[in-house]
């Protein structure tokens, strides 16, 4: 997907929600369960990133999951 349709995108999706989410808005959106939620995120099917207990959700990478222009996550460890 190129940058200006994300853009576009980003602006016409989800547009209640913050640019980073919580798992708990990550289940509103997606209309999913808790463990479900989990399970993408361990996945990496959705990225996120952890601070501290909480999970944290960019809002592009949800939009990235629903339309399935999803990327490879690389790990750096």
């Amino acid at each position: 997907m190129k940058k200006s349709e994300l853009k576009e995108l980003h602006g016409m999706m989800f547009p209640d929600y913050p640019d980073i989410v919580t798992v708990r808005q990550l289940q509103e959106m997606l209309g999913v369960s808790r463990p479900l939620a989990y399970d993408l995120i361990n996945s990496g099917e959705v990225q996120a990133v952890k601070i501290g207990n909480s999970s944290k959700i960019p809002k592009v990478s949800v939009i990235n999951y629903v339309t399935g222009d999803r990327k490879e996550v690389k790990n750096s460890a």
